[in-house]
């Protein structure tokens, strides 16, 4: 499963890469974010230290733009569009689905509908040119340095833990009622195996 390949990267690197820029980004976000609040501030959905946006933001960018890497300019402006179009694109479905926006660029320039901003497009292009033509390399540095068989037991674990978070989360703000939930499981699973056995 790790060797099969996606876009010329191997499943391994593509998720390794995914889980390690989910947690950067995390960390970059909740540091500036503590620092403009003036206090310890978690900017991920869930409680650990994931923001998953950013992994499929940086794993997507590197492998739509690497081959506008030796073209600077198409590459900062190609990458300033699809983030932004991205970012847009993820607020409305939190819009949607959770009934709120998770950041908010009313107070900016050039917002529309406090989604998205030319701030963070310009902002966007730079990180697009950053990931491309020096982070990346590196990720996959980190990522060679351990053993497939480790990092795949490690990246599964980290999948894992994180999918567990975000349930219990969601749950949360849907206001599922869990032991209600677990009834309704058991209920399922007699009718099911009624049904069937």
């Amino acid at each position: 499963m790790w060797t099969r390949e996606l876009l010329g990267t191997d499943i391994y690197h593509l998720l390794g890469a995914f889980v390690i820029y989910s947690m950067l980004g995390w960390l970059l976000e909740s540091i500036y974010m503590s620092f403009c609040n003036r206090k310890l501030t978690n900017r991920g959905f869930a409680k650990g230290p994931f923001c998953p946006i950013y992994g499929f933001g940086a794993v997507g960018c590197y492998l739509l733009l690497n081959p506008l890497r030796n073209h600077v300019l198409a590459l900062y402006l190609v990458g300033a569009a699809l983030a932004t179009i991205f970012e847009f694109l993820v607020g409305k479905l939190m819009i949607r689905f959770l009934g709120e926006l998770w950041w908010d660029y009313n107070d900016k320039p050039f917002n529309y509908k406090g989604i998205i901003c030319l701030e963070s497009t310009v902002a966007w292009g730079f990180y697009a040119l950053g990931i491309v033509l020096f982070l990346h390399t590196r990720i996959n540095g980190l990522i060679d340095r351990i053993q497939m068989p480790v990092g795949g037991r490690i990246i599964a674990v980290v999948l894992f833990v994180v999918f567990v978070d975000y349930v219990i989360q969601l749950c949360r703000v849907f206001h599922v009622d869990m032991k209600r939930r677990k009834e309704w499981l058991k209920e399922k699973y007699i009718s099911f195996k009624a049904r069937w056995y």
